[in-house]
């Protein structure tokens, strides 16, 4: 999966955190549903989750005969036969015990594989989603949570898928099996555990309703506490200004607090789910046993078929018993991994919900006709968009046109829609009405994966990652050598720090200064020559008249022979372009 969409650069920066590109939420153009495949690859791996329940169901029915042959041979001993007619039945016990534990280990193997396999493709639909959705919706899920919901709280699938499911199918198939078979000998007994049976699964459904609503909030609680603890790292450095380390050590103690009482609340109903349920396991045993003592001693004188059991088949029948129950335990006992499987499973398919993945990986978009030429012109017709939850529209019948290779600035206060303007050319968010022409294409769903194989995007706070120089120009994009990276640092005046260990670039940009940030930026596009559109929001905000002069210069070294547009409200960097459109806060119309 690729890191980035466009491949120049959508991490050359993120989108502008001003108010002018809040509130963009929906899918982008050029996106197609994924989902499909990836429920039709979990589909699969159910169908080899089943096979290898068919095998555990094998090997769990295999002790019915080795039962049968334990009870001939006691039966054999106890009626004055030889002992050494019990070998026989002996060796065949011993066979179908190799035989049913290596059924059950094959089995336990595929059911583990094939849950790691079905985890896999969920944890691809979600990345897929969150990859596919906008970076400006303000409707995605924060990073913290996001990543605590596909890390860890996804590792409960795989116990759900692999030991609950192949449970639940023995549970069904193995005690009717076994239920006929006692009812061959003794219909008494076949009654006693068909009126047992189903007090189990009656209170695992009572107390399963609690248990999944209780790890759903546990869930929940473990998310939102990832999510705070990341925002209160990465805002570290002001929490410590501002002498506010105290309060936040007590609101992190607070809520690690809350999550220990939901962890216990999920343990405690745990734990009174398995004792409840063995209880009622024992009970059905006992009962059973009960029977067929009496009625061996000759106190009961009914419930067999042949009149009256034999020690042989009082012995089957004992035997048998807590083989009934087995499969209803084990199924009691991973209860509460299906509760904790399935609010795993709801919480992954919320991070993939109204979402869609691109229309094909950057490696197949290559495929694809090439959608717009080495250098393309914008032209924009018509356009209307409002942002979800505002009553104004943003934009109304906006029309522009920037011909190929023009370098043309948005010049307009914060708030009017200058960021939104470039997030809607580069397909970040879906107009209502109008179009936009990307050379002689429109920016669709049709054409916006080649489209954006033409483009960059240069954010006034570019993400950095810890690591290399090169490796943060390169984003581990095939086709980019080392020459193409030295020649990119070296074109954006970053020679002097080439060298620098890999510790020197710490997360977030650690390491580097506002403006070699940027440089590193402008470095991911000068990597990738197919870029032929550049579209920079607010490039030399929040720096210094000397830092910001560089990056302008550096900045239109870059553009030179391609189409630059830059969202700003800076004339000093408005006024090196080769055109100034001004955005009207009332009328949003396009002036020269």
């Amino acid at each position: 999966m690729p890191t980035a969409v466009m491949p120049a650069a959508i991490l050359s920066g993120r989108p502008s955190g001003s108010p002018d590109a809040a509130g963009l939420s929906g899918s982008m153009p050029g996106q197609e549903s994924g989902a499909e495949e990836a429920r039709a690859g979990v589909s699969v791996r159910c169908r080899v989750s089943r096979a290898a329940s068919l095998l555990q169901i094998a090997a769990s029915l295999i002790f019915i005969p080795q039962a049968a042959a334990v009870s001939v041979a006691v039966g054999a001993i106890a009626a004055g036969s030889d002992a050494r007619e019990a070998i026989w039945p002996a060796l065949l016990v011993a066979v179908l015990g190799v035989a049913r534990a290596v059924l059950d280990a094959v089995g336990s193997r595929m059911a583990f594989l094939s849950a790691r396999a079905a985890l896999s493709d969920l944890r691809t639909r979600a990345v897929i989603a969150l990859s596919a959705g906008s970076p400006l919706d303000t409707a995605r899920p924060p990073s913290g949570r996001a990543a605590s919901v596909i890390a860890e709280q996804a590792e409960a699938v795989v116990p759900y898928l692999a030991r609950f499911r192949p449970a639940r199918l023995r549970a069904t198939v193995v005690p009717m099996v076994i239920l006929a078979c006692v009812f061959a000998v003794s219909w008494v007994a076949a009654l006693v555990m068909l009126i047992a049976a189903p007090l189990i699964p009656l209170f695992m459904a009572l107390i399963g309703w609690r248990a999944k609503e209780a790890s759903e909030r546990q869930l929940g609680e473990m998310g939102s506490l990832n999510g705070f603890l990341l925002d209160r790292l990465r805002g570290i450095a002001t929490i410590r200004s501002l002498g506010a380390v105290d309060a936040t050590a007590r609101r992190v103690r607070a809520e690690a607090e809350s999550l220990r009482r939901r962890t216990m609340a999920v343990l405690r109903i745990a734990f009174l789910s398995s004792a409840v349920l063995e209880l009622f396991a024992a009970l059905g045993v006992a009962m059973v046993a009960v029977y067929v003592g009496f009625h061996l001693l000759g106190q009961i004188g009914f419930g067999a078929w042949g009149g009256k059991l034999g020690l042989g088949e009082g012995l089957f029948v004992l035997l048998l018993a807590p083989a009934f129950f087995e499969p209803l335990r084990e199924l009691s006992a991973a209860w509460h991994d299906r509760a904790a499987g399935e609010a795993a499973i709801e919480a992954l398919e919320n991070l993939s919900r109204d979402r869609t993945s691109f229309p094909g990986t950057q490696e197949d978009a290559t495929t694809l006709p090439s959608a717009a030429p080495a250098v393309p012109g914008v032209r924009i017709e018509g356009l209307r968009f409002r942002h979800p939850g505002r009553s104004l529209l943003t934009f109304d019948g906006f029309d522009l046109a920037v011909a190929p290779g023009e370098h043309v600035a948005l010049l307009a206060p914060s708030g009017v829609g200058k960021s939104t303007l470039l997030a809607l050319i580069a397909g970040l968010a879906r107009p209502q009405g109008g179009r936009i022409m990307i050379g002689d294409a429109p920016m669709d769903d049709a054409n916006a994966a080649a489209l954006r194989q033409h483009m960059a995007w240069i954010g006034q706070t570019p993400h950095i990652f810890a690591g290399t120089l090169a490796g943060n120009v390169s984003l581990g994009r095939p086709g980019i050598s080392s020459d193409d990276v030295a020649d990119a640092l070296g074109a954006m005046e970053l020679a002097h720090i080439r060298d620098r260990a890999p510790a020197a670039i710490g997360e977030s940009g650690a390491g580097l200064s506002g403006g070699e940030a940027l440089r590193l930026a402008l470095a991911r596009v000068a990597a990738t020559p197919e870029t032929g559109l550049i579209l920079a929001d607010e490039p030399t905000a929040h720096l210094d008249s000397a830092t910001a002069s560089g990056i302008a210069a550096s900045l239109l070294t870059l553009a030179q022979g391609r189409t630059l547009l830059v969202a700003t409200h800076d004339p000093a960097l408005a006024a090196l372009m080769g055109r100034v459109v001004r955005l009207d806060a009332s009328s949003l119309e396009a002036a020269a």
